[in-house]
């Protein structure tokens, strides 16, 4: 990674005073793939798993909802009933709902349903909806068992097991039946089937997230990890800090100015981390050299700034954004 002073200073050279980027220079680098070994072993029992399977559910960010779709599951979702999922709806901008469903529905996506699994609200949509599918298509497995079996897919970190743990909770008054976790990885295997429901009798299987082992473009792993898809370190928190500013100020969206005490909205992004780290008070203690001695000097921590910035979006208070 680039040192923090350089790699800030190259970010902002180019717009002037009181103007925004029109376009983000990414400077030839690009963006790590994250497939370790429990992602392929994940994938290959998703494809075992699909035989028994009468709907995929697959589970996405609402905050991106057009970026970073797994292309490897799409292709797996065959002809079964297909439902996409568009969680984390309340960190997601609702003005763009329309022209998201629109794009959607091009791409074949006929049935889609935004979800907030911290409220439960539209996951009660789920259960009808999965029921009327399989009623209306041929079911592969009619003769063994009158149960639904629905396979839930996605990249990580979307929201699956905080999926299947809110059914539980709407329908059968239980709590959690999966891990739950703020970092991708934390579902690493294929597990049992997980009943969400008594009438009518449905199971759920949750699935790691999968990556794409290589991704298409440096612009759509970028938005995977501000939204946690992608680990931080792989990408690098000074482009990922310096990218959102760069999405926040295109939208529009200038939560991070009453957040942080800015005079006003800023493209540069060295000047919003200084404030970030000013008023959230992180510092660091260096060691520094002198004819006298070594004296410890309290300095701004950038790269801590960075990390606050980034972990504000994540938790919407910087505003509801979509970054498609």
């Amino acid at each position: 990674m680039r040192g923090w002073v350089g790699a800030l200073r190259a970010a902002v050279a180019g717009p002037g005073p009181g103007r925004f980027r029109e376009r983000f220079d990414f400077g030839g680098r690009e963006v790590a793939s994250w497939f370790p070994g429990h992602m392929a072993k994940g994938l290959r029992q998703m494809r075992a798993s699909l035989r028994r399977a009468d709907c995929l559910v697959e589970v996405h960010d609402a905050r991106i909802p057009l970026s970073g779709r797994n292309p490897m599951l799409q292709e797996a979702l065959g002809i079964r009933p297909h439902i996409l999922v568009l969680n984390k709806m309340d960190l997601a901008d609702p003005r763009r709902q329309p022209a998201v469903l629109e794009r959607l529905k091009q791409q074949g996506c006929s049935h889609v349903v935004f979800t907030d699994c911290q409220r439960d609200g539209n996951v009660k949509k789920i259960v009808p909806l999965v029921a009327k599918l399989v009623e209306d298509s041929p079911r592969y497995h009619r003769a063994e068992s009158t149960a639904y079996s629905i396979l839930v897919i996605g990249v990580p970190n979307v929201g699956k097991s905080s999926f299947i743990n809110s059914l539980r909770r709407l329908h059968l008054r239980k709590g959690k039946a999966t891990a739950v976790g703020g970092e991708p990885g934390v579902t690493k295997a294929v597990l049992t089937r997980i009943q969400v429901c008594e009438k009518p009798l449905m199971y759920l299987v949750d699935t790691p997230g999968v990556l794409p082992p290589k991704l298409g473009d440096v612009e759509t792993g970028m938005k995977l990890a501000l939204c946690g898809a992608i680990r931080d370190h792989l990408v690098g928190e000074d482009i990922m800090a310096d990218y959102l500013l760069y999405t926040l100020n295109k939208q529009q969206q200038f939560g991070y100015v009453r957040r942080y005490g800015l005079a006003q909205a800023c493209d540069d992004v060295e000047h919003v981390l200084r404030q970030v780290a000013l008023s959230l008070g992180r510092t660091q203690k260096v060691k520094v050299l002198t004819g006298t001695g070594d004296v410890n000097v309290t300095m701004l921590s950038y790269p801590a700034a960075a990390y606050e910035f980034l972990r504000d979006f994540r938790a919407g208070r910087l505003g509801r954004v979509t970054l498609d």
